[in-house]
């Protein structure tokens, strides 16, 4: 992979939609971990066509999660919601805050997109899931569903 190398042993990179740490960079082979334990070795001139996102030389990054709920929720409601929920995940960032942006105007409901950060990639995935969670029981605990709406087409 020569002098321009994208990652390095000991980083953890996304590539073909799942989390690995780079455990040997070899001649033909790089091999890596997966988050499951398991070990792959994937042809360099593949990683080389492919777009491969290095979290291991980065301090902090950002991370969201979308949810969309219908237009009679109060907009700054649903945003206190949101933030209450970040706010009880263990491993999101004081600093930078965490906020929430409106990101879409949908047929039957609205797109929020909640943001935070995090300095510990290698919690990364255990992170995101505990985001999830909290979303939907923070949501829940204040009556706003955000389930997807069905559009009903008649025949």
């Amino acid at each position: 992979m020569g002098a321009s190398r994208p990652f390095g042993v000991g980083d953890r990179i996304f590539f073909n939609g799942k989390f690995a740490d780079v455990v040997a960079i070899e001649l033909i082979y790089t091999k890596m971990l997966t988050l499951d334990n398991v070990l792959v070795s994937i042809p360099n001139q593949e990683l080389l066509k492919s777009e491969v996102d290095n979290y291991g030389g980065k301090k902090t990054i950002r991370r969201h999660v979308t949810i969309t709920a219908g237009f009679e929720y109060n907009d700054k409601d649903v945003e206190r919601t949101l933030l209450e929920a970040i706010d009880k995940v263990d491993g999101i960032l004081k600093n930078p805050k965490p906020y929430v942006w409106i990101t879409k105007f949908q047929n039957y409901a609205v797109e929020y997109t909640l943001y935070g950060f995090i300095d510990e990639v290698r919690r990364l995935p255990e992170i995101e899931a505990e985001l999830h969670s909290k979303v939907l029981e923070t949501c829940k605990e204040h009556k706003i569903d955000i389930s997807t709406p069905l559009i009903l087409r008649q025949l």
